[in-house]
């Protein structure tokens, strides 16, 4: 398995959670406090860290300290891991395109026409 597999089989492994999936769409509009997106999602302090650090551990949010104060953490997006899921979902969407392109042009060569339809045997 090559590198790029495994991060995104990681992605996707963290991804699979619904209140993690709910944490990145609320972390798409702006970053956030692990207290607004526990209370956001109705999660428990403790569990909203459990989530967060699966999501830093796979490299998806970026833990930052609060100017103002050291001890608050602000969670925002990581571009990186999402670029990599995308690349594996546009291949995929390539190697379907690619065998759908060839069973239509199978089909018309055996039904002898040249359209859905065609002019062959039916």
């Amino acid at each position: 398995m090559t590198s790029a597999q495994v991060d995104v089989d990681e992605t996707l492994s963290a991804l699979a959670d619904p209140t993690r999936r709910h944490v990145i769409d609320l972390l798409r509009r702006r970053p956030r406090r692990s207290g607004e997106l526990a209370e956001a999602t109705g999660t428990t302090a403790p569990t909203m860290s459990r989530h967060l650090k699966v999501l830093r551990d796979r490299g998806l949010v970026r833990e930052e300290h609060d100017g103002e104060d050291a001890r608050v953490r602000v969670y925002r997006l990581a571009p990186e891991p999402f670029a990599a899921l995308r690349k594996w979902i546009e291949d995929v969407e390539r190697f379907w395109s690619l065998e759908l392109e060839g069973f239509r042009e199978h089909v018309e060569r055996t039904r002898g026409g040249t359209g859905p339809r065609g002019g062959g045997r039916r």
